[in-house]
């Protein structure tokens, strides 16, 4: 370990020449994170302790050997609980035209839970969580690894089943607001 005198004054600790120092403002984080253009998606999954649904714009791939990609879910809500007690998930990546359902999902209006699935329309791949039949394309997944960061529980999952592709617009959220490209 290396010491370093900061502007301050004060000694900085330096690990593997990084000096140690408080991560940035919460607030300024988010504010900058606004400018990423991401694809958004409704990461949804069902069994034993239940149906759950949630727009996310925290989804990567991870590897394609296997096939595997990952998603963050912030660990304030219980229900979140219930994708790692299902043990599965699936992964549908929105359309322009599923503007109407990232919403419901995403909690405008209140809606209860089945409230938002009678937002679209779902078939089943191959681990029955729910694949909305619209979406650009989905991923059909089981959870190979969960665990928390932080405020977020990040969730890993092996690809079992892609769904077809159907043709449209991607949604992206961008500066606070949906887009579509």
């Amino acid at each position: 370990m290396l010491r370093e005198s900061g502007s301050s004054g004060k000694s900085l600790v330096l690990k593997s020449g990084v000096a140690s120092h408080p991560p940035a403002d919460r607030v300024h984080f988010r504010e900058a994170m606004s400018h990423f253009a991401a694809p958004v998606c409704l990461v949804t999954t069902d069994g034993p302790a239940g149906r759950r649904g949630v727009t996310v714009t925290s989804v990567c791939s991870v590897s394609d050997e296997p096939p595997t990609v990952l998603f963050c879910l912030n660990q304030t809500s219980l229900a979140n609980t219930r994708f790692d007690q299902n043990g599965v998930f699936a992964v549908n990546l929105l359309a322009s035209h599923n503007e109407p359902v990232a919403r419901a999902f995403a909690g405008e209006g209140q809606l209860e839970l089945e409230a938002r699935f009678a937002a679209g329309r779902w078939t089943r791949l191959v681990t029955d969580a729910p694949v909305l039949m619209d979406a650009l394309i989905s991923f059909d997944c089981r959870v190979i690894d969960s665990r928390p960061v932080a405020t977020h529980r990040v969730i890993v999952g092996e690809v079992l089943a892609i769904g077809e592709p159907t043709a449209g617009n991607s949604l992206l959220y961008r500066a606070r607001r949906y887009h579509s490209l």
